[in-house]
């Protein structure tokens, strides 16, 4: 069953990040190491997994330099401090990711016709945990 992303938040630290349009997902990938050896079987490669990394996640929206969450976001790119992070999805879907991270991107942009608005780039740091309510 499909669900409606209206409602999703993100939580820098504790505070809410006003006026999102967007929140990307974490991008989980992993390494591998080649484990293949002069006695391997098949002619096939083998490998074991390696490091794990958590991605990153971009966040976009209107910008409002009033907002406390994303003066927030600006100030952790300035200071390059990691902060405690959560995206809340909708409360019917009784899930939400938790992660540290390091904001590593902030950009405004203004258009013609258009709202101003903001962009940033929240890189994981660790191990991102996926919560899931009963």
């Amino acid at each position: 069953m499909a669900n409606r992303a209206v409602g999703t938040k993100l939580m820098f630290g504790t505070t809410p990040v006003a006026e999102l349009t967007s929140i990307g997902g974490l991008e989980l990938s992993a390494d591998t190491i080649d484990t293949t050896s002069l006695d391997s079987d098949g002619g096939y490669r083998t490998f074991i997994g390696g490091f794990k990394d958590g991605g990153e996640v971009s966040i976009s929206g209107f910008f409002n330099p009033g907002d406390a969450g994303q003066a927030a976001v600006y100030a952790a790119f300035n200071s390059g401090a990691t902060t405690a992070c959560e995206i809340q999805f909708p409360a019917a879907l009784k899930a939400s990711w938790s992660f540290n991270a390091v904001v590593t991107a902030f950009t405004t942009g203004a258009e013609l016709e258009e709202a101003i608005s903001f962009e940033a780039t929240l890189k994981v740091s660790g191990e991102p945990t996926l919560e899931i309510a009963p």
